[in-house]
C-alpha cells in the first residue's frame, strides 16, 4: 500500500516546516512516500535514504523517482531492513517508518540514538480505525514510544490511516 495524497502532503509539510535535510525512509514500496519526502528535500537541500526489501517494488520505485525527477536526492538500497537500519550511520533529523509494523518498535530503538534533538519519527498506518493499535506491534510501538519520556508524540488523523509524529526533544 502507498501513502495517500494527505499523508504525502504531512510528511512534505513536515520536512519543509523544520527544514530537514537528512532523511530516512524504512519501507519504499513503490515510491509514492519517498517522492513527496524527496520533493521536500530538494527544496531544503537534503537526501533520503530509502530502503526497500522486495526487488520488484524497488525497481518500480527506481523508475517512479526517475520519472519525477528526484533520483538526485534519494539513495534507494535493496536490502532488508532488519539487517540495514541498525547498520545505518546518522545522524538523521527525519525517519518515516511504513515497513513491517510488528518491527516498528525494533525500527525506533536502532535508529532513535541516530536521531538529533529536534530530529522527527514518523509512523504510518497507527489509526485505530485501522484496527493497527490492537494487533501487528502497532501497540507495543504506540506504549513503547509514549513511555519515551524524551519524544513528544502526536498522531495526525487527518487521513484513514493515522501517522504517529513523534519530536525528539532531548537525548536522554
Amino acid at each position: 500500500m502507498n501513502v495517500s495524497e494527505v499523508d504525502g502532503k504531512i510528511l512534505y509539510d513536515l520536512v519543509l516546516k523544520n527544514n530537514y535535510k537528512k532523511a530516512v525512509e524504512i519501507g519504499t514500496s513503490t515510491g509514492h512516500s519517498a517522492i513527496w519526502i524527496a520533493w521536500a528535500l530538494s527544496k531544503t537541500g537534503g537526501k533520503l535514504i530509502t530502503i526497500e526489501i522486495n526487488e520488484s517494488r524497488y525497481n518500480q520505485a527506481l523508475e517512479n523517482f526517475e520519472e519525477a525527477g528526484l533520483s538526485e536526492y534519494i539513495d534507494a538500497r535493496l536490502a532488508d531492513a532488519h539487517e540495514l537500519v541498525p547498520k545505518l550511520r546518522g545522524p538523521f533529523d527525519f525517519v518515516f517508518c511504513d515497513a513491517d509494523k510488528w518491527w516498528y518498535k525494533n525500527y525506533l530503538i536502532a535508529v532513535l540514538p541516530k536521531l538529533e534533538v529536534g530530529g522527527c519519527f514518523t509512523a504510518h498506518n497507527v489509526s485505530a480505525r485501522r484496527g493497527w493499535r490492537r494487533g501487528g506491534g502497532i501497540g507495543e510501538f504506540l506504549d513503547y514510544l509514549e513511555s519515551l519520556p524524551n519524544m513528544e508524540t502526536t498522531i495526525d488523523h487527518s487521513s484513514w490511516s493515522g501517522i504517529s509524529i513523534s519530536y525528539k526533544r532531548a537525548d536522554k
